[in-house]
């Protein structure tokens, strides 16, 4: 259903395509703005203070206007494919309805339009809804066939529920004319929210036989072709609709689509599903070839103040020993959280969220309306909340993206040089794009990374390369990547932070491999950097004190000039170096016996908890004095190195301009080590080590 972008938060939103490119290539701006643009410029954000850059910014001759959001998704044939059937007499399709009030539409065609009134059956005919009677039960699948006689329209409809069976049979005196396109779950106006869903095994009868169309358990790039009949047609699937979903054949057999494919082949519609937006483009810039790798902006200009809409330029070739990996897959997945006021206490306001709530956008933290959880989302989209101003309601300070940038403006005061990459070019790129350089360096909080990405950091640090974790419950939770999409799927681990699917529908569409957490695949967190989330809470943070190990000859040089034992009581991020998710170790579950804890931070507030998923065999004594985060540092056999801050909050501990405290000290000694580090195996070794020959393939491209 479309609906005009609600400005009232924010007069300008937008988006850029591509959301992250390499330097010499072209970037399109997306822009709905309920004011006149006066200007718009380039700025760049990662440096000491915003720096306005002189590249040109061309009109496209498509003014930014006020634009509008398509929401709802439903599967469609056109009208241009049902021509292609011979004398359709028939429909099929199997519905198991979720949660869903006032006026909806289960199947409309031509002259006919079966909908529903707060779960009540309606039939339609010239725009006048008739109620059948029958309420529709929900949470069960059931089979629809609608069929002509000649003179009328017959519907069947019944479920298999043997405790509360379902059965409808009626005749209209409808002669129906299947004209136009055949919608299910809308309608084809699009004037009605759509119905909040699972469609499956949607068939025609025709006088050649029967046309059907199934689901596929792995994400389409298109439209899905049909079987049977006498030719092919297509069906469409408007505005992302999960798939790779339970079925009418589910029978709990089996938890793997790639098992039993068909138990898995339908797809889960619901009325705010946002797939791709497709604003046209406003403004374009070309990247220039010579352009410094970094955090840009478009700055939007108008009467009532200026708006960033924030892409990211990554390095064509390396340039410094170091590489900032942007994470990106995080920042998408918390983009647009509605976090309900009635859920969670605003500890400050942010014009973000309030547009996120406005307007009906969904983060992958979020729930459907129907209560299943949002599991894909298009950068294709406003990211309201992905700013260099951001504070986050949850905590009254900043998050993710401006912690970040603190961090890297911190490296500029003082003189450290880095190339940049994303870690979705690190996902397509595996362990190649990563070759040359000393280190690899985290931001505040990279939670969420594909297996891909993963294993590429594995092999760089096999190979000698070292890996500076600067955040907090980072490498946890497994995405993937298709186009502008990026799926997530939770599961029970994450219970209690956010909504986790069925285990039989955690399996993501977009490779079929089991979402979740990467821990349960036996990959990231304690098996890479040895240290997983401990604690998280919103309160004050707290700092750290050395340990006796941070003294010994292979971590003391990390704390040259560092006076204090105890550091890091200050930061943008609740007040101190040690806090929102701080990380620690756990030997049973997979901490490397080589890796020490350097610092140690304690004495956290009762409102921060534990880790739901952690068990501690000595029972709440144990617990109790596990209420920690654990900095450590592992050297490895290759020649590298991996430190891990453990904590969402270092980075913001970091000092601003010429100012320097202990927290930039260890930072900056770390730092300045890796990049002057002269213990790299050779490269050649990452060559070796299993890269996969797709990514060989598409680098040599």
């Amino acid at each position: 259903m479309k609906r005009p972008v609600d400005h009232g938060a924010m007069a300008v939103s937008g988006y850029t395509v591509p959301w992250h490119t390499a330097t010499g290539t072209p970037v399109a701006l997306h822009v709905s703005s309920s004011q006149p643009v006066r200007d718009v410029r380039i700025v760049r954000l990662d440096t000491p203070s915003a720096e306005v850059v002189e590249w040109p910014v061309e009109p496209t001759g498509n003014a930014a206007s006020h634009r509008d959001f398509d929401h709802g998704s439903f599967p469609r044939i056109a009208a241009s494919e049902l021509a292609k059937a011979t004398d359709i007499s028939g429909v099929a399709f199997e519905v198991h309805l979720t949660r869903n009030d006032g006026a909806r539409v289960l199947f409309e065609c031509g002259n006919l339009r079966l909908g529903l009134q707060d779960g009540r059956l309606t039939s339609g005919h010239d725009g006048k809804p008739q109620e059948i009677g029958e309420a529709l039960p929900a949470n069960t699948w059931l089979a629809v066939e609608i069929s002509s006689d000649g003179s009328g329209t017959v519907l069947k409809i019944g479920s298999d529920d043997l405790l509360s069976p379902f059965r409808l049979h009626r005749r209209f005196d409808l002669r129906w004319s299947l004209s136009g396109e055949m919608v299910f779950g809308a309608s084809a106006a699009n004037d009605v929210r759509s119905l909040n869903a699972k469609f499956s095994a949607i068939a025609l009868q025709t006088a050649t036989g029967r046309i059907a169309w199934t689901f596929p358990t792995l994400l389409p790039g298109g439209p899905i072709a049909s079987t049977g009949g006498d030719g092919v047609l297509l069906l469409e699937t408007v505005n992302q609709p999960a798939f790779c979903m339970t079925s009418r054949r589910w029978d709990g057999s089996s938890f793997d689509p790639r098992l039993v494919p068909s138990h898995y082949d339908a797809v889960h519609c619901h009325d705010d599903d946002m797939g791709a937006l497709q604003w046209p483009a406003s403004y374009r810039l070309q990247v220039p070839a010579e352009a410094s790798a970094g955090v840009y902006a478009f700055e939007i200009g108008h009467d009532g103040g200026s708006e960033r809409i924030v892409f990211f330029v990554t390095s064509a070739t390396r340039r410094a020993p170091l590489l900032f990996l942007v994470p990106t897959a995080t920042y998408l997945a918390y983009a647009d959280e509605f976090l309900p006021a009635h859920l969670y206490e605003w500890m400050c306001e942010d014009r973000g969220h309030r547009f996120a709530i406005d307007n009906n956008l969904k983060s992958l933290y979020d729930y459907h309306s129907d209560l299943s959880g949002v599991s894909i989302s298009s950068y294709r989209k406003p990211k309201a909340t992905l700013r260099d101003d951001y504070n986050y309601p949850l905590c009254g300070c900043p998050h993710n993206l401006p912690v970040d940038l603190h961090f890297l403006r911190f490296c500029h005061n003082n003189g450290i040089a880095f190339d940049l990459i994303t870690d979705r070019d690190l996902h397509e790129r595996c362990v190649v794009g990563l070759q040359g350089y000393q280190a690899v360096i985290t931001g505040s909080h990279p939670e969420y990374m594909s297996v891909e990405m993963e294993h590429a950091l594995r092999q760089f640090a096999a190979a000698g390369g070292s890996i500076a974790y600067l955040g907090g419950n980072g490498f946890a939770g497994k995405v993937a990547f298709q186009d502008d999409l990026m799926e997530l799927r939770r599961s029970p681990l994450e219970a209690g932070r956010t909504w986790d699917g069925p285990i039989a529908e955690q399996s993501l569409s977009i490779t079929n491999q089991p979402g979740g957490h990467l821990r349960a695949s036996g990959r990231g967190e304690f098996s890479l950097t040895g240290v997983a989330i401990s604690l998280m809470g919103f309160d004050s943070a707290r700092p750290f004190t050395r340990t006796s190990q941070s003294y010994e000859a292979s971590a003391a040089w990390l704390f040259d000039g560092v006076a204090n034992e105890t550091f890091g009581d200050e930061g943008i991020v609740l007040g101190g170096a040690a806090g929102y998710e701080v990380d620690a170790t756990d030997p049973h579950l997979g901490t490397s016996p080589d890796t020490i804890v350097i610092a140690r931070a304690t004495g956290f507030p009762d409102s921060f908890v534990h880790d739901a998923t952690r068990w501690y065999e000595g029972g709440a004594e144990e617990r109790a004095s596990r209420r920690c985060a654990e900095m450590t540092l592992r050297h490895l056999p290759s020649g590298g190195l991996i430190f891990c801050a453990s904590s969402v909050a270092w980075c913001g501990a970091l000092p601003t301009g010429d100012a320097m405290n202990d927290v930039g000290r260890i930072t900056k000694n770390l730092l300045t080590h890796l990049a002057s580090a002269k213990s790299r195996a050779n490269p050649d070794r990452q060559q070796q080590s299993g890269n996969q020959p797709a990514a060989q393939s598409a680098l040599t491209a």
